[in-house]
């Protein structure tokens, strides 16, 4: 008499507070379900209810150390077969990586990792595969700087190849200027890139790949771009893009030409773009291979049904050679808007407009999710809302060097 099969065990890797949602639908799916994640995060909600066990790193959030990190999680293996190790932000995609490779676990391994983690791996990549990216130049030999900084002006974006959005990156006005700062970095400049800083307007393209298929996508816009926001403060908005328009069709393009080229198998993905306002050409900017952050998720699960978790937690349950099947998708429009606040607990009732269907419960922050059949009628509510929330709520904080939970 065969034996039924043996549930799929999932170890998930989270340095934040991330990922509920994808635990709780694992664990519908009939996993057994894992958490390593840090000690400071050991009071988080987490839902403990669908984990079978939960593992704390007592290392800072930041420097996890790689070897101690495979030394423990090889000792959990000792009586634990894990089957998928997922890693549930930016900042956890070398760790399960390496995890991946010493265990030979399936999934990406530490090559395919950088192409969605190392900002000058992808951008050679993309640059290979004949995808626009805006002139770069690695922060090695400095003869190769020197000839960038003359055949490229000034300004440029120096950014550090590892982070995640925004965080660290610098606007440099000159070449006095840039020596400085490259002579300031000492022996850390081989982790940086030098960009040609484009001005355009931000988009980001939110994707689910299955059979290195892209599966869904759907493409939004920034209503001021992430370095625009975390540099010079302001309030974050985005909103879902005209389906169908010209842009849309074309961000689709590119996105899936990119996804095929970095070689993603399966999973999700939130990736950049910008339409440069000289020449009006898309340009990739930056992929992941993680559920975008700032509730982007909660935001595309308003205007199509999808929720982008439980999406990939059901395509990491599935058996191998099991197809995959998107649900319902619904076509509507959505918008985000979010704002530090003065205010611990800020108070978001007078703002009654029917359309809101989300609001952030986060200290010291307000926000909400609104949506349409009208695009015209969330791009106007975001407006509305922009100069209300500047009164009631604003505050800025200086960028941070290091990104927090």
């Amino acid at each position: 008499m065969s034996q039924p099969p043996r549930p799929l065990t999932i170890l998930c890797i989270a340095s934040f507070f991330k990922g509920p949602d994808f635990m709780r639908e694992c664990k519908r799916q009939g996993c057994r379900v894992f958490l390593l994640t840090s000690r400071s995060l050991e009071h988080e909600d987490w839902p403990r209810e669908s984990l079978d066990d939960i593992f704390f790193v007592d290392e800072p959030t930041y420097e996890w150390n790689i070897d101690h990190l495979i030394k423990a999680v090889s000792y959990l293996a000792r009586k634990e077969r894990f089957d998928r190790i997922v890693p549930l932000d930016d900042f956890d995609l070398e760790k399960a990586a390496a995890l991946r490779e010493h265990l030979r676990v399936p999934g990406m391994g530490d090559t395919r990792t950088r192409y969605f983690r190392d900002k000058l791996s992808m951008r050679m990549q993309a640059q290979e595969a004949g995808i626009l990216v805006p002139e770069f130049v690695h922060v090695l030999n400095h003869p190769q700087i020197h000839e960038f900084t003359q055949r490229v002006p000034p300004p440029w974006a120096l950014k550090p190849r590892m982070q995640a959005s925004a965080i660290g990156i610098r606007k440099i006005h000159s070449a006095e200027q840039l020596w400085q700062v490259i002579e300031q970095l000492g022996d850390q400049q081989s982790y940086y890139l030098l960009e040609q800083f484009v001005p355009g307007s931000v988009y980001h393209a939110d994707s689910i790949v299955f059979d290195r298929e892209v599966a869904f996508v759907r493409v939004h816009q920034y209503m001021s771009t992430p370095w625009e926001i975390m540099h010079e403060g302001g309030v974050f908005r985005s909103h879902t893009v005209q389906y169908r328009s010209a842009d849309e069709l074309e961000l689709r393009r590119m996105n899936k030409e990119l996804l095929s080229a970095l070689g993603l198998i399966r999973g999700v993905s939130h990736t950049e773009f910008i339409k440069a306002h000289e020449d009006g050409r898309f340009y990739f900017l930056e992929t992941s291979a993680r559920v975008g952050g700032a509730h982007l998720a909660d935001m595309m699960e308003a205007s199509s049904g999808i929720n982008l978790w439980a999406e990939w937690a059901k395509i990491e349950s599935l058996p191998p050679g099991k197809p995959y099947t998107l649900p319902e998708v619904r076509n509507e429009y959505s918008g985000i808007i979010i704002s530090l606040a003065r205010q611990e607990h800020p108070d978001t009732s007078a703002y009654s407009d029917p359309e809101i269907v989300w609001r952030l419960k986060r200290r010291h922050h307000a926000g909400m999710i609104v949506r349409s059949p009208r695009l015209e009628r969330v791009t106007e509510l975001l407006n509305q809302y922009l100069e209300r929330f500047k009164t009631d709520f604003f505050a800025s904080v200086p960028a941070p060097e290091k990104p927090t939970a």
